[in-house]
């Protein structure tokens, strides 16, 4: 009788006995692998995101921006910062799962709301864009910069003035300063310009191009100390001028007013392509 005939108990062989040692515990490693694997990938996911609010992340980077945004504005980026726009964040997402689980979206006004939000999203990209591809150059900005100082002229003028609605009430005004009558005080009292009338007709310094034609063409033939002798209309009425000194201009330097003349010209490309636009527009 053979050995497997008689019953008699298998002594494994020594690469068997290998085996069976080594395949019980390999188990216990993977298993810690798989785990360690698992945090790793939700530590990935936490640092990307500001926070997970019923398995809806918030993107870290649209916290980013909104710090990104205050910063430029002027506040510093501080942990504290941080935390309460994350806590607006959250609140805004459970706000925003609560609207979708009611089917507000779908109400009517809304869906017109969001319409209008969405093209004034896109609109402002598109002019974005638009200005990316056709930008103010710095030649354009000095060329602007240079027609303006010669527009407004080498010279700027102290003035008052007292403004009235029909023309004899201006020439009554002139009466009173020929006696010898206080431009100040009579501005003070008739000049319908709430602007300067409380004191006393007072325009400040000005280059004659600040003000509409008739009135600086008036303003510009006085002498120091004198006043129009007779009443200048423009379409805001009638005007008695009074020139209280005249010196040099001396116009801001071009760095400083660089981007209040970069913004116009950039107004006046967004106008001239809605212009464009509209012609080739086939309107019905």
């Amino acid at each position: 009788m053979s050995y497997f005939q008689s019953g008699a108990q298998h002594t494994p062989s020594p690469l068997a006995r290998l085996r069976v040692r080594s395949n019980r515990p390999v188990l216990h490693p993977l298993r810690k692998l798989i785990g360690m694997a698992s945090l790793c990938l939700a530590g990935v996911a936490y640092a990307q995101n500001a926070a997970i609010v019923n398995n809806k992340p918030i993107p870290k980077a649209k916290l980013d921006d909104i710090v990104a945004q205050l910063v430029s504005q002027g506040r510093p980026d501080t942990p504290e910062l941080r935390t309460a726009i994350r806590d607006s964040l959250i609140m805004q997402e459970i706000f925003l799962q609560e609207a979708e689980k009611t089917g507000v979206s779908q109400q009517a006004e809304v869906k017109r709301m969001l319409e209008n939000q969405r093209a004034e999203i896109l609109i402002t990209a598109y002019l974005r864009d638009h200005l990316k591809k056709h930008p103010v150059s710095d030649a354009d900005v000095k060329a602007e910069y240079d027609k303006l100082k010669s527009q407004q002229g080498d010279k700027e003028y102290k003035a008052r003035h007292i403004l009235v609605e029909k023309e004899e009430q201006a020439k009554l005004i002139i009466e009173q300063l020929k006696k010898g009558g206080n431009f100040a005080e009579i501005a003070k009292k008739e000049s319908k310009d709430p602007g300067s009338g409380i004191n006393g007709g007072d325009l400040d310094w000005n280059p004659p191009g600040t003000f509409v034609k008739p009135f600086s063409d008036a303003m510009v033939k006085l002498a120091k100390g004198k006043f129009t002798e007779a009443p200048i209309q423009t379409q805001f009425g009638w005007h008695v001028i009074q020139i209280d000194d005249v010196r040099e201009a001396a116009p801001p330097p071009l760095d400083q007013v660089k981007p209040q003349i970069t913004q116009e010209l950039e107004r006046r490309k967004v106008q001239k392509l809605q212009t464009d636009l509209r012609a080739k527009a086939k309107v019905q």
